[in-house]
Order: C-alpha cells, then structure tokens, then sequence
C-alpha cells in the first residue's frame, strides 16, 4: 500500500455538471485499485482541465467502495441560522498568504471575529510551536474539509479529544526527546489527553515537486501504521502524526533563502498522509514533521522571511498540532444523521474563501451546492485557472482584490445586504418587458 501523484487529462464538456464531467474521467484514469484522495486542477484552457490526483494505491479497494471523494450529495436548502464560513488555502501551492509556516493565523482571527464558526484546515494555522486559530474555529483535515462541502459527511463539534501521537521511533534519541517532550508539554499546559506510540515499521515520506510546481511526493510502508490504528482504534479520537520528510538539504536551503519564492517543500506529501489517515479511519488527523538528523536542530543563524521563521524556531514542530486536534470535531457519515440540528453539514455553509485561480474539490463542491464563493486575488499561487470560466451562478463567485475586502464580502453576506447596494456609482434599475 502506497500513495502517489498521478497527473490526468480531463476535457472540457458541455455537460450541466462540471463535477460529474471531472468524476468520470478522474475514475476512468484510474486502475481498479487506485483511490482517489485528492484531486486538484492545476491549470486549464479552453479545452481541457490539467489536474494531478493524490492517489492509494490499496489490496482492498471494496472498502473505499462507499467512500469515493467525488460521492455528492446535493443540500436541499442553505440553514441561516448561522454565517459559517470555510477557509481554504491549498497545501503545497506556494500560496502567499498560508503557504508557509502557519502564516496564515492572524487570517483566521479576523476571519473568525465575522462568523459564527469557521472551519479550516491545519495548513492555515500550523505553524510549529504555535496555533493561534480563533475559539469559534473548527480544526479540519483536508479531505474533509471536501467531503464536508459535497454533502457525504457532517461536523460534531466536541470539547476534547483522546490524542494519539504516533511517532517514529527515530535513531536519534534526542529528535526523539523532542516529540515526547512535546507532548507532555501539551499534556501540562494544554490539558490534553496524549497517548505516545513510537513505530519501528513506519511510514517512509519523501517530498518532490510535481511538474506543476506544486509540492508532492510519495510514502511507502503505509500498512503498518493503518494496521495500528485500526487494531487501536477505541484508544483514541485523533492521531497526531510526527515522521521524518525525506528531500534532498539543497531543497530546504533553497526554500529559506527563496524569501517566499519556493514551495514549501513537505507540505504537499503530508497532506497527502493525512488525506489518506482521515478517509480510510473517518478520524481527525494532522501531520508535523521530525528532523531527519540532530544537527538538523542547528540554531537559526540567520533573519529568513517572517513567513517561515515559526519553523525555524521549533525543534519538534508538532506543538501546533496537538492544540488543534485537541477539540477537533469528529466525522459523521452515517447518511441518517447528517441533517441532526447538533452537527455542521453543507446546509450550514455560508461561504467559501479561497485563492484565486484555485480549483479543487472544495470549490467544485461549493459550484454545485450554490455556496457564494469568495476568491481573493492578492493571494497568489502556483495555479492557472480563470475561476470566472466556471459556471457559477450569477453573483456565487466574488473576486476581491484581500483577505480584507473578503470579509467586508462576509459582513454583507451576513447582513443580507446586497453587494451593489453600497458601492458607487449604482446602476439604474432595468425594467424587463414582458
């Protein structure tokens, strides 16, 4: 069992469903024993859609039978008891803004401070030792974060979770006294519940570009991890993953003195890891990396971009983590239950923020539900996709110039107010003759 990028071909139709065009050809690309956990267009023109699929490769694929990411189910109307907004910012993309090290907290504070719940995901607020995410945040994987949007699962929100880290049993003893000391910092000032387990037959990640540019990678030695969690599984509520990223120094080097110009190169594979931990168990589950070597835990020696100096003051990186797994809400599938008043589903959804020219599931999803998309353009990125050639229904796609002007978009949304009714010049009414 392994997982891996594979890049497909998809051309554009006249169909009514862009998602059911995109299903079909993503499904017919695969073998019987590919499953799909990602999938991402990383350009298109006028006649096809270039996209990559973060694929498992699986002896079983009669268990994902049930569970395909593209599975769809339509909300029947939009609850407006609540403004509940998703934020979502790509892993892997270079995004300006939360394509580093959890640069994108102070995003998610004030984005918080116009909802009443935002959801997003760790990539937005990861950042080593520290997770500033706001109260009314919910702390989702990835994946999802997509099937939440495609109507296949709901949100429970809880007010603690049994954490499981699981760690390699690394060679060095003091990165390994790192992640322990870790958590038991957790467990003294956060109050969490951690279990540790160190695997001796774990996973092997190796990070790589694909030729996108977006960061990618392989892992290898996947089945005994899931054979643990799954021997374990009324031990814990969310695992916690702490693994060595294996890439060549040069690329680390490059990235920090690229100053923000470079992908962050291990974010992609393990987004990968947790898409592929979170599908198979239905469980929270976040990714930080441990250092391949003690000298990798070298002082910082130099002032990098403040985007990535969070990274380079943390020796353990699995702090920000344990915080947000800590009152993650728990994933509800069963299809009787997804509508209960209790729990988060796509009929509380208000609104989807995104970068601009990103088009992955979360936005296909919200395309189809008729959940008002807001696509910022100063957060720039790797991808190549006029959002605007999709067929969003007249006023559902928002293109702001920042993150500021996306929430005065929240506040209007919020407050039933009509774009076009505070900007100037107004146009005059048009009469249609019938």
């Amino acid at each position: 069992m392994k997982v891996f990028v594979k890049a497909i071909t998809i051309p554009r139709s006249k169909k009514s469903s862009l998602l059911s065009n995109i299903k079909e050809h993503c499904l017919a690309a695969c073998s019987e024993n590919e499953i799909p956990l990602r999938f991402i267009v990383t350009k298109s023109d006028e006649q096809f859609f270039h996209c990559e699929v973060d694929l498992l490769e699986t002896d079983t694929p009669d268990y994902f039978e049930d569970k395909s990411i593209f599975n769809f189910k339509p909300r029947p109307f939009e609850d407006q008891s609540q403004f509940n907004a998703v934020l979502v910012t790509p892993t892997g993309i270079a995004a300006e803004l939360g394509g580093h090290a959890g640069d994108s907290n102070a995003l998610a504070r004030f984005m918080g401070s116009a909802c009443d719940t935002l959801i997003t995901h760790p990539n937005v607020v990861n950042a080593s030792d520290i997770n500033e995410m706001p109260e009314n945040c919910l702390y989702v994987e990835g994946s999802v974060i997509s099937r939440l949007l495609m109507g296949t699962v709901a949100l429970k929100p809880t007010r603690a979770n049994r954490l499981l880290l699981v760690m390699d049993d690394h060679a060095d003893s003091l990165v390994k006294a790192q992640v322990i000391n870790a958590a038991s910092a957790a467990r003294c000032t956060l109050g969490a519940d951690v279990q540790v387990v160190a695997l001796q037959d774990k996973p092997v990640l190796s990070a790589t570009v694909a030729e996108s540019g977006r960061a990618v990678g392989d892992i290898q030695n996947l089945v005994p991890l899931l054979s643990y969690l799954a021997n374990h599984r009324d031990e814990y509520d969310a695992v916690a993953l702490a693994t060595v990223v294996h890439f060549p120094k040069e690329i680390h080097e490059a990235y920090l003195d690229s100053a923000g110009g470079l992908v962050n190169p291990w974010g992609g594979v393990e987004a990968m890891l947790t898409h592929a931990v979170s599908h198979y168990f239905d469980i929270p589950s976040a990714h930080a990396p441990m250092m391949e070597t003690r000298e990798s835990t070298a002082e910082l020696s130099e002032v990098i971009d403040p985007r990535m100096a969070a990274e380079e003051l943390s020796s353990a990186f699995i702090h920000c983590v344990l915080k947000g797994l800590q009152r993650a809400p728990q994933i509800i599938n069963d299809p009787a239950l997804l509508s209960h008043p209790s729990l988060i589903s796509a009929m509380n959804i208000s609104c989807l923020v995104i970068p601009d020219k990103c088009v992955g599931l979360p936005t296909l999803a919200a395309l189809e539900q008729g959940i008002p998309v807001i696509a910022v353009k100063e957060n720039g990125n790797l991808m190549k996709n006029d959002l605007s050639q999709l067929n969003f229904k007249k006023g559902q796609l928002i293109v702001v110039d920042n993150y500021l002007e996306a929430v005065g978009v929240m506040q209007a949304l919020k407050s039933g107010v009509s774009l076009e009714s505070i900007r100037r010049p107004i146009g005059a009414t048009q009469v249609k003759i019938h």
